[in-house]
C-alpha cells in the first residue's frame, strides 16, 4: 500500500529516516518547475518536505499528491504524513542542529504547534497573512495561529468538523416535536429509543473501533454540553450525568460499534441508521446515497450546543531549506481553486471567503449545509482541539478512551472511574505542563481536573 519514497531524490533519506516509520507513508516529489505566483515567482528554489499530520489514509494522500498539488509549479515538494510526536522530533533534531533543516512546511492541528511555539521554531507568517487578506481567511482562525502574542506562527489551511447524519428511514421517529436541526441530547436519546422500540433494531452508532474518533466526540461535544468543560470539569457532577445519558443512549446503539472506526460504512449497509463522525469519515455514504441522507448540527446539552472546530495551519519552521517556496506553497493552497480542490477531494472545508461551485457534488453540498447550520445554531459554541499537550496527547485521548470503555462498554461504577481517571489525566496535564483551553479557560500552571 506504501508508494516508493522519492526522498532518494531529494538526497534526504538518512536525514528524514525519523519519519518514515512504518505508519507514514511517502510519495513521489510534485512540482518542479518556475513558480508562478508568490514569493518565488522567479526562482523556484531547493527542493523540501511538506510534512503533515493530516490526510493519513493512503485515498487521502493520493488525493493530495495527484490532484491537490497537481497545478503546483514552484519547488519540488514531498508530502510526507506522519504522526505528530514523530514529525515535532524532527523538526526539534533539525532546528537544535542549527542552519538547514529538510522540511520546509509544516500542516498541523491547532494543537499540535504548541511544543513549536514554546521553543520558537516557528518562523513569523504575518507576512502571508498580509499577502493573503483578499482571500479574507477567517479572522478567529488567524488570531489562533498568533497563540496570544503578535506574530502569526501559522496561517489557516482548512477546517473540518464533525455533525450528525442521519438515514431518511430515521426520521419518521423523531420525538414529537423535535426539530433534526435543533436537537438535544435528550432527544437524541429518545430518537435512538423509538427506533428500538417500533423495529426491536439498534441502530444510533458510535465510532469506538481501532482508529474511530469517539474521543473528540467525548472533548468536544458531550463534556462541555454537559459540564461547560472537560479537564478541569471531568468528574462532576455534571459529568457523572453526562455518562448515565451515554449509557442510556448506549443501550439503543449498535453492539458493533465497538468495531466502527467510520460511520459511513455502517450508515451505508444501513447497520446504523443515526450517528455523529468526522466529516471526512462521514462524505463517502452521503456521496454515494445523497438522496437517502441528511446531515444536521450535533445535538445540545445543558450548557449549550458545543461542537469542535478542527483547524489545519501551515507553519514554516526557521531551519525551512527554502523559504521563498514554501511562501509560495502557502499561497497556492489558500487559492480559491486549490480550497475547493481539497474540499472536492478530502472532504475539508475553506478557511478562505470562497463561493461554493455549482457543481459541488450533492454529498459535499450535503456537508457543507450542515457545517452552516451547526455554526449558524443561537446556541453554539465552539471547542478547539486539546491545546499544548504535545507528545503526551496520545496519553491523554487514551485517557478519555478507557474512561469511556470502562464506564460504557464494561458497565463499570461512573463515579470511581472518574476518580481514578482523574489521577492519571491531571498527571498527563503536569507532565506535559499543558494549560487549560477552550470551555475550561485559562490557567496560569497545568490544567488540572477539580
Amino acid at each position: 500500500m506504501r508508494r516508493s519514497s522519492g526522498l532518494r531524490a531529494l538526497g534526504i533519506a538518512g536525514a528524514l529516516a525519523i519519519l518514515l516509520t512504518a505508519c507514514s507513508t511517502t510519495g513521489a516529489p510534485t512540482g518542479g518547475g518556475p513558480a508562478a505566483t508568490g514569493p518565488a515567482a522567479t526562482d523556484a528554489g531547493k527542493s523540501f518536505v511538506f510534512a503533515s499530520t493530516q490526510f493519513s489514509p493512503v485515498t487521502e494522500q493520493e488525493a493530495m499528491r495527484k490532484k491537490i498539488l497537481a497545478a503546483w509549479t514552484g519547488a519540488s515538494v514531498e508530502f510526507i504524513t506522519d504522526q505528530e510526536p514523530v514529525i515535532i522530533d524532527r523538526i526539534t533534531v533539525e532546528s537544535k542542529a542549527g542552519g538547514t533543516g529538510q522540511i520546509g512546511i509544516v500542516g498541523l492541528e491547532n494543537g499540535q504547534f504548541g511544543s513549536l511555539v514554546a521553543n520558537n521554531y516557528l518562523s513569523d507568517l504575518s507576512a502571508a497573512a498580509t499577502r493573503n487578506a483578499n482571500r479574507k481567511m477567517n479572522s478567529d482562525m488567524l488570531t489562533l495561529g498568533k497563540f496570544g502574542g503578535s506574530q502569526q506562527l501559522y496561517v489557516p489551511w482548512m477546517q473540518n468538523t464533525y455533525f450528525l447524519a442521519a438515514n431518511k428511514k430515521a426520521l419518521q421517529y423523531l420525538p414529537a416535536g423535535a426539530d433534526v436541526n435543533a436537537l438535544t441530547y435528550d432527544q437524541l436519546i429518545a430518537w435512538a429509543k423509538n427506533i428500538f422500540d417500533k423495529t426491536g433494531q439498534k441502530r444510533f452508532g458510535w465510532p469506538v473501533g481501532t482508529n474511530g474518533l469517539i474521543h473528540r466526540l467525548l472533548q468536544g461535544y458531550w463534556y462541555p454540553s454537559y459540564t461547560g468543560g472537560l479537564v478541569t470539569t471531568f468528574k462532576s457532577a455534571d459529568a457523572v450525568t453526562m455518562w448515565e445519558k451515554i449509557k442510556e443512549l448506549w443501550q439503543y446503539s449498535n453492539p458493533q460499534s465497538t468495531t466502527y472506526a467510520f460511520l459511513q460504512e455502517p450508515l451505508q449497509s444501513e447497520e446504523v441508521w443515526v450517528g455523529i463522525d468526522h466529516a471526512a469519515r462521514l462524505i463517502k455514504v452521503l456521496q454515494a446515497k445523497p438522496d437517502d441522507f441528511i446531515a444536521a448540527p450535533a445535538p445540545a446539552g445543558p450548557k449549550g450546543r458545543y461542537y469542535m472546530s478542527v483547524v489545519i495551519g501551515l507553519g514554516i519552521p526557521k531551519t525551512t531549506p527554502n523559504a521563498n517556496g514554501a511562501n509560495a506553497l502557502i499561497d497556492y493552497l489558500l487559492k480559491p481553486e486549490t480550497q475547493i480542490t481539497t474540499l472536492r477531494e478530502n472532504a475539508f472545508f475553506p478557511v478562505t471567503d470562497v463561493p461554493m461551485p455549482a457543481d459541488l457534488d450533492k454529498g459535499l453540498k450535503i456537508e457543507a449545509d450542515a457545517v452552516a447550520k451547526q455554526a449558524g445554531s443561537k446556541d453554539a459554541k465552539v471547542v478547539p482541539l486539546p491545546v499544548g499537550l504535545g507528545a503526551k496527547g496520545g496519553d491523554f485521548n487514551t485517557a478519555i478512551l478507557n474512561t469511556f470503555q470502562r464506564i460504557v462498554v464494561k458497565g463499570e461504577n461512573i463515579q470511581a472511574v472518574l476518580n481514578e481517571q482523574a489521577a492519571i489525566i491531571n498527571k498527563v496535564m503536569t507532565d506535559a505542563n499543558a494549560k487549560c483551553w477552550g470551555p475550561d479557560g485559562t490557567s496560569t500552571g497545568p490544567c488540572q481536573v477539580k
